[in-house]
């Protein structure tokens, strides 16, 4: 029960890997708020999980909106007093296609829920968290760590929450409060469904193929992200902030304090690049 008498805020919790988190954090203790669009899907994951567990509360709102991400947080610190993990799980694909082809509204709203209902939902739980001197944030980077030709905003949109998640962890590295972004790996959620309704054309050929395989497979488990949100929630992970994790492919099980502390003195885990990279360096 590591994270007990803890109090978790989480976007995009109806389903997915926000249902799993939920799911997570409610057996280590936590109590959660789950916040999605979706009045229905709310009500199904709080009679699903309110049967096993206690501490479970709802709440609609649509990050892309400030004002009902305002009332959200107020309702979860009225409801539970305080906010001591946020986990920024909402997301979209955004429009699917050749970037000169797809609709600009559309390409609009992914960054509109991807980043800057993640940097609100941020702005508002950090004054709660800096208050109390402590706090733990968890991004979701998605897909973007490369080129994904074709989701070109879900992609640029993910990848500017993880700068996003190393600006704000050197912001508040005097608060105690730790940020970290997520890669989760190919889950099969929403998202995979999403894609393949779109159809070979506008996803391209390699790729539709890719997610078909995906499908058949099984894709990465959520309960892969849901164990490293746990750790990232927890006292264990104390100090490592400014970080890009992977669910699937790093060894986060083994860190302790001596390793968190040899990473943070690194930039590993991190958007960067090679200084003074030039011909001389790549022949």
């Amino acid at each position: 029960m590591i994270l007990k008498d803890k109090t978790a805020l989480i976007t995009g919790g109806s389903r997915g890997i926000g249902k799993s988190v939920a799911r997570a954090f409610l057996r280590e203790g936590a109590k959660v708020m789950i916040a999605a669009r979706s009045r229905e899907e709310l009500d199904a994951v709080k009679n699903e999980l309110g049967k096993e567990f206690d501490g479970v509360a709802i709440f609609r709102a649509d990050v892309s909106k400030k004002e009902e991400i305002d009332s959200l947080v107020a309702a979860t610190v009225v409801r539970f007093g305080k906010i001591d993990i946020l986990i920024n799980a909402a997301g979209i694909y955004g429009p699917i296609g050749p970037s000169h082809e797809v609709d600009f509204d559309k390409w609009e709203e992914a960054f509109a829920i991807n980043v800057f209902g993640t940097f609100r939902m941020i702005q508002k739980a950090l004054p709660i968290m800096m208050q109390a001197k402590h706090g733990k944030i968890i991004n979701f980077s998605g897909g973007g760590d490369g080129p994904l030709p074709r989701f070109s905003a879900y992609n640029s949109s993910k990848v500017a929450v993880v700068r996003l998640t190393e600006t704000l962890a050197a912001e508040t590295k005097d608060y105690a409060i730790d940020i970290n972004a997520i890669a989760p790996g190919p889950v099969n959620t929403k998202f995979l469904d999403e894609a393949l309704r779109a159809g070979e054309e506008l996803v391209g050929k390699e790729r539709y193929k890719a997610l078909l395989r995906q499908k058949e497979e099984g894709g990465a488990p959520p309960e892969k992200t849901a164990e490293l949100c746990v750790f990232l929630a927890s006292s264990k992970s104390d100090g490592l902030s400014g970080k890009l994790l992977s669910a699937v492919w790093d060894d986060w099980q083994k860190w302790d304090k001596e390793k968190i502390k040899t990473i943070m003195q690194s930039d590993v885990y991190t958007l960067r690049r090679t200084k003074q990279c030039g011909t001389k360096d790549i022949n």
